[in-house]
């Protein structure tokens, strides 16, 4: 199949011929013809399927052929409007608008927190026939009477999942209940949860279900394993990894904000660019940090999970869970960032003994074992005991226990990978051949302070608005 057989509009196979796509994705392939028809759609499908261009193309097509008269004023009716959980996201879904629109007579625009009002408020006195939206900034704008729902065609809740993660559902009860009956539906998931498919009933009207990957798994492209490590090694045996296989395009996760800003020096102490993406960096330091990791100015991007929404790469090689995800799901979400498009890529989980209990969820979640070697020199303490993960009241702990009883409970192959290093040996005097570290931020007190809460309400002021 090629996307000729798709019903797409010469300019829409143009600007799929300038990206450089002949062939669909599966996702892509099955909801487009659905889109098309006018009805509403339940759409999952894994990060870096394609899902993206599987609604915005044929949202092009259905405005481009029917176009719409003029507001008052002349002022261009909205008519699309696209809901995104960060700001990365929406940047990125925007840019997808314009690259397949170009030859089309369509304009958008994207709104999300971090940066000022001004240039937000003068787009949208002119109008635009598709938006893009953080859901907080958004309802800023709407609150003022700068934006008008009243005739938009085309809804669409884009990573649905983490919108819920993020605590975003009363702000999408708000926006929905802001919108004409009339409308296209269309709800996209790169996992379908129990409450999802809450939302959909609620949002949906007798909508088209498209699964093209079950529910939870990993792309198959991906080659995980697993680096069992003392908990206090782990930066060492990161940079002894970039290191020694001389890895140059790497996206760590880190569980916190403070812990991405630390690994960031301490990476940087061993001669290896790295820069850090959170909340608590503006949005400019945010653009230009993923820009310089796009381009390879600097080798390493460390994220928080959040932050990392939203990030596409193509061809990036390598994802790190520095720190296991206590969501399952999120383990699933932040491996997709590599192996897109049919690509292939590895995923390399360094686990303590405190997060084993975070690794077996993981594994049943997505129904099989994940390999495990263990790096020579950086051996983990067989009989160590699990520390909980978090101190706060409600916050989930990694199970208790030790490697040996891991080991024999799931019974995991061993490995040794043959390096013939020393302990540590690639860290402290190790010089990363991309050459000494450069100047480095540092968190200031209030920030790490800050970094402490993670409730819904201080993630959507960060990530959202």
């Amino acid at each position: 199949m090629t996307f000729d057989s798709l019903g797409l509009s010469r300019a829409l196979l143009r600007a799929v011929a300038d990206q450089g796509y002949t062939v669909p994705t599966p996702i892509q392939a099955e909801a487009i013809p659905v889109v098309l028809t006018g009805g509403d759609l339940l759409a999952g499908a894994q990060t870096g399927t394609g899902k993206t261009a599987g609604f915005v193309l044929p949202m092009l097509q259905r405005l481009s052929s029917n176009p719409a008269a003029p507001g008052r004023g002349g002022r261009i009716p909205l008519r699309a409007l696209i809901l995104t959980p960060t700001r990365e996201l929406a940047a990125q879904v925007e840019a997808s608008v314009k690259a397949y629109g170009k030859h089309l007579r369509l304009t958008s625009c994207a709104l999300f927190g971090g940066v000022g009002f001004g240039p937000q408020i003068a787009q949208l006195r002119r109008g635009v026939d598709i938006l893009v939206a953080t859901p907080g900034r958004l309802l800023d704008h709407h609150r003022e009477g700068r934006i008008d729902f009243s005739a938009v065609e085309i809804f669409v809740l884009d990573e649905a999942d983490r919108m819920l993660d993020m605590g975003f559902i009363v702000d999408i009860k708000r926006v929905m209940a802001s919108l004409p009956k009339r409308r296209q539906n269309l709800l996209f998931s790169a996992t379908f949860s129990d409450e999802i498919k809450s939302l959909a009933d609620k949002l949906l009207d007798t909508p088209r279900m498209i699964q093209v990957t079950p529910r939870n798994s990993t792309v198959a492209g991906v080659a995980q394993r697993v680096h069992p490590v003392n908990r206090g090694d782990k930066a060492a045996l990161l940079a002894f990894l970039i290191g020694h296989h001389r890895w140059r395009q790497v996206l760590v996760f880190t569980r916190t904000k403070h812990g991405a800003d630390k690994l960031v020096r301490s990476l940087e102490k061993d001669g290896i660019r790295a820069v850090a993406l959170h909340g608590n960096k503006s949005q400019n330091a945010r653009t230009k940090a993923l820009a310089d990791f796009k381009k390879s100015a600097v080798e390493v991007l460390v994220a928080t999970d959040i932050a990392a929404r939203g990030i596409d790469i193509d061809q990036l090689p390598y994802v790190v869970n520095y720190d296991l995800p206590n969501v399952p799901e999120d383990y699933v979400h932040r491996i997709g960032r590599t192996a897109r498009a049919g690509a292939t890529g590895e995923a390399i989980s360094l686990v303590c003994v405190d997060e084993l209990g975070f690794l077996r969820d993981i594994e049943r979640v997505i129904k099989r074992s994940i390999e495990s070697e263990v790096v020579a020199g950086f051996e983990p303490d067989p009989d160590a005991v699990a520390q909980p993960v978090f101190a706060q009241r409600g916050r989930k702990q990694a199970g208790s226990g030790s490697w040996t009883a891991h080991r024999e409970q799931a019974g995991a192959r061993r490995q040794r990978v043959p390096t013939g290093t020393a302990k540590h040996a690639s860290s402290r005097g190790h010089v990363h051949p991309a050459g000494a570290a450069r100047d480095r931020d540092r968190a200031s007190p209030a920030a790490q302070r800050r970094d402490a809460s993670t409730g819904s309400r201080s993630r959507r002021q960060s990530f959202g608005r």
